[in-house]
């Protein structure tokens, strides 16, 4: 992804690509998120400001090239939002033009020379160049950079407003006056006086004279979930409707002010930290909710620090955002999932620009001791890993983008040319027709994941002995993964029966080191077990008699196996395993 600030910027040209397909039917999205009038106010001030610059500057000409055929690519070279440099190939969208390029753009520029209005300075188009938004502008800017609340009175890196960095992103603020209260924190004096983490608990029972706080939170272990991510943490998303005709309304750019505050990025609705329900019918609760229905404590108590365009190497330029006091905040669960962009960028030749193994392991070691010193006793970090990013091209580049639906012209294939072509791609090495590069790319990623888990490295979740190669390999056959190359076809296939297990337990025959997973597979289990992941269900589910819980722990402890054990301890603490049924 490009810098966050310049999705603030581009609104004109997102507009442009989007105008060639007139609206139909209505839409109405009567489940988005609402929030305050006053904020509601001051985004749809931003957006009307914003329209009303684009038509009143560009309006008249844009509708006269649009009833003269010219399709969008055409509308946006005429105007001069795209440009082509000597020497650089021609970046379209839509499928050229009849008649010549050349022909056709001359063409277009004739009708804008006709247009009796003003002509406009193309580099004054954007919006930060009015006088009266030029020094909020550079206040936002600088809050999207240094990833912290637009509006922070006490300066304590908490908000009381929902977008630009502020309460979509991190615990509701409660007291934007005062800089010792804030999410989090360890409860002052019991909050006999006030409510010092704003978890909602504070006074004192009338009955008994025992402060509430002290009588619903004390001993429960509250803790926090921060996550340090990317634009997948960030649960960045374009909707359809904005783009897609048969779904344009009066009501389909309700949504974008938030939108466009928070960088096409809609934390509040995340895996991770989200606290609303999803808009598209989606039943999913975040691990801040899970964490929030066993421990009302733990309310407001959580940190998306993710950034569209995060990784390894640029994360240490905003980690300095993470708000916690190693001795007056509460511990935290810290999710590290840079998932992508060390291996993606948009550039020309994109292998030169992936980040090497050895860069990776540094970039991940100074980050681990970063947060080490930062933050409280009792936290735990939870690295994940890298997902393997052929799926996109694989499943993707033959289907209509919404762009392209309405007259069947524009394919997934197009828009990731289109972007390449631009060199603003999100990932040009797996968003390419060139499966050279993709298998480049994927060998990129496979190295990178060999060096995170290199033998010896701290950070190796399996060390390199026979014994956990053993355990490795039961885990794959019980979650239906295959096991050995060369082992039984029979092992190839999904196993649920504990006398297989029992074999695999005593054969100890396995040697394929266990694959990268997504640590919260949706095919872990059923209901609260879709939290673990398929291996670790499996071999809770279908453990042979006599073997619990305490014991798989142990043994997982015994062979240093930190990958399993924090598994399971993360399923403890979020209340997904019924510790009287395993620990039999």
């Amino acid at each position: 992804m490009q810098s966050p600030w310049k999705i603030l910027t581009v609104a004109p040209l997102f507009l442009l690509l989007s105008l060639q397909s007139s609206a139909s039917p209505a839409y109405d999205d009567s489940s988005r998120p609402r929030d305050s009038n006053g904020h509601t106010c001051v985004e749809k001030l931003f957006l009307k400001t914003t329209c009303y610059l684009v038509i009143d500057k560009f309006g008249s000409d844009i509708i006269k090239l649009l009833s003269a055929d010219m399709n969008a690519d055409v509308v946006c070279h005429t105007l001069e939002f795209c440009k082509q440099n000597t020497g650089q190939p021609l970046c379209h969208l839509y499928p050229l033009p009849k008649e010549t390029w050349k022909f056709t753009l001359e063409k277009a520029r004739q009708i804008v020379k006709k247009s009796p209005v003003p002509k406009y300075s193309r580099s004054g188009s954007d919006i930060c160049s009015l006088p009266l938004l030029a020094k909020i502008c550079q206040k936002i800017k600088l809050a999207i950079e240094q990833s912290v609340p637009f509006k922070d009175v006490d300066s304590d890196k908490y908000s009381v407003f929902p977008t630009l960095r502020g309460y979509h992103w991190r615990g509701r603020d409660c007291n934007d006056s005062d800089q010792s209260v804030y999410p989090g924190r360890r409860p002052d004096n019991w909050d006999v006086h006030q409510d010092s983490n704003c978890n909602g608990i504070w006074g004192i029972d009338p009955k008994d004279g025992i402060p509430y706080e002290k009588k619903f939170c004390e001993g429960s272990q509250p803790r926090g979930i921060i996550l340090l991510g990317d634009s997948a943490g960030a649960h960045f998303h374009i909707s359809p409707e904005w783009i897609t005709a048969s779904q344009m309304s009066l009501n389909s750019f309700i949504n974008l002010p938030t939108a466009l505050t928070d960088e096409l990025d809609w934390p509040q609705l995340s895996g991770v930290t989200g606290f609303l329900d999803s808009t598209v019918g989606i039943k999913e609760k975040s691990i801040y909710l899970r964490l929030w229905k066993r421990n009302h404590c733990n309310h407001r108590d959580y940190q998306n620090i993710s950034r569209n365009g995060a990784s390894s190497r640029n994360l240490k330029k905003f980690i300095e955002s993470l708000s916690r006091n190693k001795m007056l905040d509460y511990p935290a669960i810290v999710i590290y999932a840079m998932i992508g962009n060390d291996v993606c960028n948009g550039k020309s030749d994109p292998v030169p620009a992936m980040t090497t193994p050895e860069k990776l392991y540094s970039n991940v070691m100074q980050t681990l001791k970063h947060l080490n010193s930062h933050l409280p006793d009792g936290s735990h970090v939870i690295l994940y890993g890298l997902p393997d990013g052929t799926f996109l091209w694989d499943n993707l580049h033959n289907r209509y983008h919404p762009l392209g639906r309405l007259n069947k012209d524009v394919t997934y294939a197009h828009l990731y040319s289109f972007l390449n072509c631009l060199q603003v791609s999100p990932c040009h090495g797996w968003m390419s027709s060139n499966k050279t590069l993709r298998t480049l790319t994927s060998e990129s990623y496979r190295s990178g994941t060999r060096e995170a888990d290199s033998p010896g490295s701290s950070l190796s979740p399996w060390m390199d002995s026979t014994p956990t190669r053993w355990l490795c390999c039961c885990l794959q056959i019980v979650s239906g993964r295959r096991c050995s190359s060369s082992g039984p076809k029979s092992w190839e296939r999904r196993i649920h029966s504990t006398p297989r297990l029992n074999r695999c337990l005593e054969t100890k025959a396995g040697t394929e080191p266990l694959r990268s997973m997504h640590p919260w597979g949706a095919q872990g289990g059923r209901g609260l077990g879709k939290l673990m992941p398929q291996t670790l269900w499996g071999l809770l589910r279908h453990r042979p008699k006599g073997v619990s819980l305490s014991s798989i722990f142990a043994k997982c402890l015994s062979l240093n196996e930190e990958h399993i054990c924090m598994t399971v301890q993360l399923c403890m603490l979020l209340g997904s395993v019924t510790l009287p049924l395993f620990l039999k």
